[in-house]
Parts: structure tokens; C-alpha cells; sequence
């Protein structure tokens, strides 16, 4: 007995100091905007192993996901992305459960600062001007402008009439998009077969939860109702309860029906939906 307390002293004071060295890394990955996606990297954590809680609240101020989990000692080591839905200070732990049940007993708090996206102090957008511009010209410079664009419609007539554009030899494969299912689909086909990375999936599931917030016009709701409303629509559901699946339940793809998913989007337009994914879309 004499020998196993200095050996349990020093594993507690290795598991101390391993969790202020994750603090400090983590220090630097506490702050975001609301709307955009925070990580916190190796941050160490005691206990039993950890998981995202299911999102039940409908006032939920954040969205938490663990990406990965590291085994550390008698404690585990964790990647921990959060989406702020609103600005202010807010404790991840709340939004963390433990996989075996067990209560979540003496874990340090884990705060993120969400920032607004707007100045402080100011609580709508700035005013539009518009720059009425110089009206030197008049009359003759709309005239002049007319007969420019005429003049090009009339070459571009004769081009066509004497050049027919040839087909593309690979049956169209550089047409754009003419319809937002057409845009997601090659995005949604990436999901099922896993060569989307998790970002990639992060971002392409707040573009919709942006979107089909303002389609359902629930701005003004309450970010966790929101997300539920959004979820039991019938058309806005099927694909974001497919995006949680890909996001909080990793594993072997399971075969989606992507015609389906995809069916409330094919009459609209590819550019209404904001969608950034550092060059995949």
C-alpha cells in the first residue's frame, strides 16, 4: 500500500497538468462568430468517454459535435467543433454527455466566446446609399449606350448563324447547373460515399439551415425551435436529418436514396443557397 500512493499521487498530478497544458491550447481556439464553426483541438478531459448530447432544447444557444476522441491516460483527449447560434458566453458542457450513462461528475467548464457578427452596440446593418453617379451625358450618352448594345446583339446574331457553336464532345459535362438539385447533387453523392471532408459537411449544413430559416421564415424564432420546425418540414427534413446522420453518427456509409433527397430542391435556382466549401462547390 505504501508503494501504489506515491504511484497514484504522480498519475494525478500528470492528469492535472496534462488538463492545464489542453487549456492553454485550447485557449486560442475559444472564440468564433455567430454562424460560424469553432474547433477546439486536443483538449483533455477526465472521465468516462464523452459524446454530443442529442439537441432537445429549443433554446439552445450552441450546436456541438465531437469530431474525434484519443485515448489519454485514465482520461480521453478530445476535437470539439461548436456552431454559436447566438453571441455571448457559452459553456460546452451542457451540450455533453457521457456515452455510458454515468454522470458527467467534476468536469471543468469548457466556455466559448460567440461573438455577433455586427459592430458592438449597433443592431442592424448599415444604411445602402447609393451613388447616384455623374449625370454628364444625358441624352446621348443612354442613345450611344443603345446602339453599343444593339450593334453587339446584331454580331453575335451573324456569329451564330454562320459559326454554329459546336456540341461538347463529352455530351455536356461543362454546363452549369440550371437547378439547386443539380448543384448539391455531386456534394450529396461526395456524403454518401465519404470523400466529403467534416468541414465540408459543416459548411454545406449551415448553407441549408440559413436558407430553409429564411424559406420557412423562422428568423425570428428561437434557434433551437428553428432547427426542430426545420427538421419536421416536409421538405427541408429529409436532407438535413440526413446531414446530422453523416455529421454525429460516423461509420460505414449506408446507401441514400439522392433523387429523393434532393426532389424539394430541383425547381430552384443553383445560386439561392450562400455555399462556400473552399472550392467544392
Amino acid at each position: 500500500m505504501t508503494h501504489r500512493r506515491p504511484a497514484e499521487l504522480l498519475r494525478t498530478v500528470a492528469c492535472a497538468l496534462a488538463l492545464l497544458a489542453s487549456a492553454d491550447r485550447a485557449r486560442a481556439q475559444t472564440e468564433t462568430t455567430v454562424g460560424m464553426t469553432g474547433t477546439l483541438e486536443g483538449l483533455v478531459l477526465p472521465g468516462s468517454e464523452l459524446e454530443a448530447a442529442p439537441l432537445t432544447d429549443r433554446k439552445a444557444k450552441a450546436v456541438v459535435r465531437v469530431s474525434r476522441v484519443y485515448p489519454h491516460g485514465t482520461a480521453f483527449r478530445y476535437d470539439i467543433e461548436y456552431f454559436g447560434l447566438e453571441p455571448g458566453t457559452h459553456d460546452l458542457r451542457q451540450y455533453l454527455k457521457r456515452k455510458d450513462g454515468s454522470p458527467l461528475g467534476e468536469l471543468p467548464p469548457i466556455a466559448v466566446q460567440v461573438k455577433p457578427v455586427l459592430p458592438p452596440g449597433q443592431v442592424q446593418p448599415n444604411k445602402l446609399e447609393i451613388d447616384t453617379g455623374s449625370r454628364l451625358g444625358g441624352y446621348r450618352f443612354l442613345v450611344t449606350g443603345a446602339i453599343v448594345v444593339w450593334g453587339l446583339g446584331l454580331i453575335a446574331v451573324v456569329a451564330s448563324f454562320f459559326f454554329p457553336r459546336r456540341k461538347s464532345a463529352v455530351g455536356g459535362a461543362d454546363r452549369r447547373p440550371v437547378s439547386l438539385a443539380e448543384r448539391l447533387q455531386p456534394l450529396v453523392e461526395g456524403a454518401t460515399a465519404g470523400t466529403l471532408s467534416r468541414a465540408q459537411l459543416a459548411d454545406l449544413e449551415r448553407a441549408l439551415l440559413a436558407y430553409w430559416r429564411k424559406r420557412l421564415k423562422l428568423e425570428g424564432v428561437e434557434p433551437g425551435e428553428a432547427i426542430e420546425a426545420m427538421r419536421k418540414d416536409s421538405q427541408a427534413g429529409p436532407l438535413l436529418s440526413q446531414m446530422e446522420a453523416w455529421l454525429h453518427r460516423p461509420g460505414p456509409a449506408q446507401p441514400v436514396d439522392v433523387a429523393a433527397l434532393l426532389a424539394p430542391y430541383r425547381n430552384l435556382p443553383p445560386e439561392v443557397l450562400d455555399l462556400e466549401l473552399g472550392g467544392a462547390a
